[in-house]
């Protein structure tokens, strides 16, 4: 099964990248020494492969780390190297996004285009991903619903994370799933603007050029500082994660702009309600 890293794995990865040029060593030498191949550390420092606790422990005792910080980075191996709820849906969800999304206390998305999966309904979902995905079979496409219902769940935790959803006025028009489809999905829509953690704006069509032209894209944030941020830009090519400093700046100052040219939440919920009761 691909391993997909939660921001756990990728806190590891960080801290034994860290440790090892503190160390001055390069990754062969590590690999000489500790028998592996070079390719088995590099993974190990770029999440991309599990993290087995011995493997962790090996590698700390010979950058010497006392406890209890080797105690805390082997527990951490063992967090990270849990199976969640998306690996029963590996057939749905490729990439790490599911896994990182799940362990966010803030999720910022802009999208041009749809409501985000989020807050979709299942018909409108449905609608989605028949339309999009090109599927051979009926099969196929109430596989990816449930998965998307259990990714849903999410926002019903105790400690769900805060949702800013910001989206294009063309969105709450185009009747994806036909007429009723979509009038349900704006009443969903309007329901869900009302819950304490989510937030929705919507960019009006007479605004003109704004800062989201290039398209959509979703910053997650996590709960602990030691986790930077990380932008998700979603393509039909592949899937691009920007942690950098400089690129989660950049995303934060297009989101927030795009925030300050949209309608203020309270006069977006009034736009989502006229458009569910003028949808025929």
């Amino acid at each position: 099964m691909t391993y997909r890293p939660t921001v756990r794995g990728r806190r590891l990865a960080r801290e034994l990248r860290r440790l090892r040029e503190a160390q001055g060593l390069t990754l062969q030498e590590v690999a000489d020494r500790l028998d592996w191949s070079r390719a088995t550390v590099s993974r190990l420092e770029t999440a991309q492969t599990r993290p087995r606790p011995n493997d962790i422990a090996d590698i700390l005792d010979l950058y010497g780390v006392p406890s209890p910080d080797r105690d805390a980075l082997i527990t951490l191996a063992r967090e990270a190297g849990q199976r969640g709820w998306w690996t029963a849906y590996a057939d749905v969800f490729t990439g790490s996004y599911v896994a990182l999304e799940d362990e966010a206390s803030r999720i910022r998305t802009w999208d041009t285009q749809l409501i985000h999966g989020l807050l979709q309904t299942e018909d409108y979902a449905r609608a989605v991903i028949t339309a999009g995905r090109m599927l051979p079979g009926p099969e196929e496409i109430e596989r990816r619903i449930a998965a998307r219902k259990a990714r849903q769940a999410l926002l019903d935790r105790e400690h769900a994370p805060h949702l800013h959803l910001i989206v294009e006025e063309g969105a709450l028009l185009r009747p994806i799933g036909g007429r009723e489809v979509m009038r349900n999905q704006l009443s969903a829509l309007a329901v869900a603007a009302e819950r304490p953690r989510i937030t929705i704006q919507v960019l009006p069509f007479n605004i003109g050029a704004h800062a989201g032209l290039d398209g959509r894209f979703t910053i997650l944030s996590f709960p602990d500082p030691a986790d930077p941020d990380i932008a998700y830009v979603e393509g039909t090519m592949g899937d691009v994660y920007l942690e950098s400093a400089e690129a989660i700046a950049t995303h934060g100052d297009r989101f927030a702009r795009i925030a300050a040219a949209s309608l203020s939440p309270e006069d977006s919920a009034h736009l989502i309600a006229e458009a569910a009761r003028s949808s025929p």
